[in-house]
């Protein structure tokens, strides 16, 4: 299922959403369509979720087009006006937030990130605004910790839950500006920021300040999930029988949580270069990079990430929330921007736009390296929480044997998650890992003091007193150093 239309300075309407496929006629842009349609083939059945794919060129929409199913259950096709979640594609727009504000001279971006969340733990070395933004800070990753305290993919929770989480961690990742680590938790606070300092809720500030404006009108921060929204593509993930439907009940945003289309996305492209909110002070401000204490820069600016396509400047972020996958590519030198927005989950949108590209600026690209090519983005962890820091858990000695796993065995509490962690010695099957409601885990033996787990996290244990240790510290991707104590006599 594909509707596609060339489009040249035209306006377009929800109408596309349903429109023809292009004409095969032997013209430049339909042979340049037939070769985009040929890299989303894999994703134009009716039978399957797909993406819609928008290209703008000066800041004009000149192709959109569908492919495959909005909505399985009526067989609607994604097209060019269909609603998309776009996971951490948003980021941009909170950080947009927090620039407006700063260009105002509302907020500023090297005061202390407690200056705005009073509740915010009094770190040492405390994290400022603009740490958050270039994911420098050290907070550790929110998605994680609720992970961590026990949370499946399905469970709810709540804004005030996730701060709670936040506000009780009384370490860092490492030392404010020491280096880069993802953190979804910053992305959180710094919305949280917008609504203290302006005195609306973050949808509320983005719809007045950016989408009303933009003319953006449907285009909105979705921080209630019972909401309706026409239009709206469903999220699917692939199953042994098809697909099943994958979204999501929570409410946070700031990391994530931007409801948006391709038709609607041109307007948000073109302010990033016109600054029409903001002017030019945030234009510039918005594409800044982060700078690393030891004077390195790093790629990630506000909410996007600079990088480089076969000698071509690019600049890019990519999204990932449960069945959603989004990609965004500009090329500011070339004139030219890429959208993908997707709804199942086995699709990698950043591949597929930088192939896009590859067709329309192809004359303008350095040869291709032997080795594939594309946008690299740093959202890992936004899947399905207890999917976010697993990694391949290896087992690199036998397990030991019973009376040393003995010294493990016990439940051990955490005051930062305010979770008890229960491991237990299950006859032969070894050590398993029980915490709140996440199915029971095998731990494996990495060296004596330190096992790792199916899920990727790693136990380093400590204080070896009466045969059993008492105390361990858990490391699980962007979560580092977490501690628990033995929580029994």
């Amino acid at each position: 299922m594909k509707a596609s239309v060339p489009l040249i300075g035209v306006a377009l309407s929800g109408a596309l959403a349903g429109c023809a496929p292009a004409s095969d006629a032997p013209t430049a842009g339909g042979r340049m369509a037939a070769r985009v349609d040929a890299i989303f083939a894999d994703y134009a059945s009716a039978s399957g979720p797909g993406c819609s794919l928008g290209v703008i060129r000066d800041g004009r929409l000149v192709h959109a087009t569908g492919y495959g199913a909005a909505n399985l259950d009526h067989g609607i096709p994604n097209g060019p006006a269909t609603i998309f979640r776009i996971g951490s594609v948003s980021k941009q727009f909170t950080a947009g937030a927090i620039a407006l504000l700063a260009v105002r001279g509302e907020l500023e971006l090297d005061a202390p990130v407690q200056r705005y969340i009073s509740e915010f733990p009094d770190y040492p070395e405390p994290p400022t605004v603009r740490h958050l933004i270039h994911h420098t800070s050290g907070v550790r990753d929110y998605i994680v910790l609720m992970s961590l305290a026990g949370n499946r993919s399905e469970d709810f929770y709540t804004n005030q839950e996730v701060l709670d989480a936040i506000t009780r961690q009384r370490e860092l990742n490492f030392t404010p500006g020491a280096e880069y680590l993802y953190s979804n938790a910053g992305y959180f606070l710094l919305g949280e920021i917008v609504a203290r300092v302006s005195g609306q809720s973050l949808r509320e500030f983005a719809e007045t300040e950016f989408f009303g404006p933009l003319g953006m009108t449907l285009t909105h921060f979705h921080d209630d999930h019972n909401e309706i929204v026409p239009n709206r593509a469903i999220g699917y993930a692939p199953s042994d029988d098809g697909f099943r439907i994958n979204v999501t009940t929570l409410d946070m945003v700031g990391d994530g949580g931007i409801f948006t289309s391709v038709e609607e996305w041109v307007a948000w492209d073109r302010n990033l270069t016109e600054g029409t909110v903001g002017g030019p002070e945030w234009v510039a401000l918005i594409h800044e990079r982060g700078v690393l204490n030891s004077g390195d820069t790093i790629p990630y600016a506000f909410g996007i990430s600079h990088g480089e396509h076969r000698g071509l400047a690019t600049v890019g972020h990519g999204g990932s929330w449960v069945g959603y996958r989004a990609a965004m590519s500009r090329y500011p030198e070339a004139g030219h921007s890429f959208v993908a927005l997707c709804n199942r989950s086995a699709i990698d949108p950043g591949t597929l736009i930088a192939s896009t590209a590859e067709i329309y600026l192809e004359d303008r690209m350095e040869p291709p390296e032997d080795a594939a090519e594309g946008e690299t983005t740093d959202e890992a962890a936004e899947q399905a929480p207890e999917e976010a820091a697993a990694d391949d858990a290896s087992q690199d000695e036998p397990d030991l044997d019973i009376p040393n796993r003995a010294r493990y065995a016990g439940s051990f509490y955490s005051p930062e998650l305010d979770t008890t962690y229960r491991i237990a010695v299950e006859g032969d099957a070894g050590l398993t890992l029980h915490v709140g409601r996440l199915d029971p885990a095998a731990l494996m033996t990495v060296s004596d003091g330190m096992l790792t787990s199916e899920r990727g996290w790693t136990l380093r244990f400590s204080q070896l007193a009466d045969g059993r240790h008492q105390a361990m510290m858990v490391d699980a991707g962007r979560v580092k150093n977490l501690r628990f104590a033995r929580a029994e006599g």
